[in-house]
């Protein structure tokens, strides 16, 4: 099955902590979901309002230029640790006033640190130029997990949005002897076929929290032909599932109008390798569903909807058996740099 783009890692409930400077422009910008505006001629008590981070001007003694070196930075904690793949540094809308360089620095830690306390920084993305009003995409070879990155810009100037692409790794020992919920991109699942993504991303159905509005589930276009639609959860490991949520808030009139839900430990392609974990039920409009299950152990999971419509969420609670949590338990050492 073909590979599916790589995960924001601040987009999963990350932070920003901390920054050198936002006169013009607030660093909780840099990490909003939706995609950055402007509007010309708005100005406010510090002059024309950005949809993103903005520094002050830096000067040199007797306002000369900066010194080469001079910076300003920000730190942010990523949502879950992860490796990361690359970093985008959009500049949208900043023509003038965009940084002319920036790098990229990565640390891990456990447990909740203050910015002031962090250390072991390496650097992922090393000093390079910025384009202004673009998305300047850096690629990350460093295969080490993460979870806090610092962006420095140089000297000074706006980023509108700063994206961590990456895929999550996740504490075992957060997993470990636990129900959880084995089909959450925060536990390290993702969503890795689907059939069809018309209106929106078939990860929203595994992503943090409620959706609140139909445009942060999946929803597919109107099928005009025999079939139905799905989507394939691989989960962060072998595990049991033992209850299912199908949760169709917010979808009144395009609401799926049935699901059901099998599992493999197999290969994908083979028909045979898929056993029933909840077999086809009627799915009311807005409504979470929930049904006890028992199943197999399972690697990956498949979510049939009939014929077509949206889904807001899909909760697969669970435990790992041993030999998933071993492989994750792996994969976090592997990782550990």
């Amino acid at each position: 099955m073909p590979e599916r783009p790589a995960l924001d890692l601040l987009g999963l409930r990350g932070a920003v902590l901390a920054a050198s400077d936002e006169f013009f422009g607030d660093k909780e910008n840099l990490i909003k979901p939706a995609a950055p505006v402007f509007a010309a001629q708005s100005f406010g008590p510090k002059g024309q309002i950005y949809d993103g981070w903005e520094t002050r001007r830096r000067r040199g003694p007797g306002g000369t230029l900066p010194d080469p070196a001079a910076r300003d930075w920000v730190i942010a904690r990523l949502g879950v640790p992860g490796v990361i793949e690359a970093v985008t540094v959009d500049t949208a809308f900043f023509t003038g006033n965009y940084p002319r360089e920036c790098s990229v620095d990565a640390a891990s830690a456990s447990g909740y640190p203050a910015p002031a306390g962090l250390g072991g920084w390496a650097e992922i993305v090393p000093r390079s130029p910025l384009a202004g009003d673009a998305e300047n995409v850096f690629a990350v070879t460093d295969r080490r997990r993460s979870s806090f990155v610092r962006l420095n810009i140089f000297p000074d100037g706006g980023v509108a949005r700063l994206r961590v692409h990456g895929e999550v790794v996740p504490d075992p020992a957060l997993l470990d002897g636990l129900t959880v919920d084995l089909a959450a991109l925060e536990n390290g699942a993702d969503v890795v076929a689907c059939s069809d993504e018309f209106y929106s991303s078939p990860r929203n159905v595994i992503s943090p929290g409620l959706a609140r509005v139909m445009g942060e589930g999946w929803e597919t276009r109107r099928r005009r032909t025999a079939g139905h639609e799905w989507l394939v959860v691989r989960l962060p490991g072998q595990g049991v599932i033992s209850l299912a949520e199908i949760d169709t808030s917010g979808y009144r009139g395009n609401a799926a109008g049935a699901a059901s839900v099998q599992v493999s430990d197999g290969p994908l392609t083979e028909h045979s390798a898929w056993r029933d974990l909840l077999p086809r039920v009627e799915l009311l409009p807005d409504t979470p569903h929930r049904f006890r299950v028992t199943g197999p152990p399972a690697t990956h999971v498949r979510l049939n909807i009939f014929p077509d419509g949206g889904v807001a969420r899909l909760r697969l609670h669970g435990s790992l058996t041993a030999d998933g949590l071993a492989a994750v338990a792996r994969r976090w050492q592997e990782t550990g740099g």
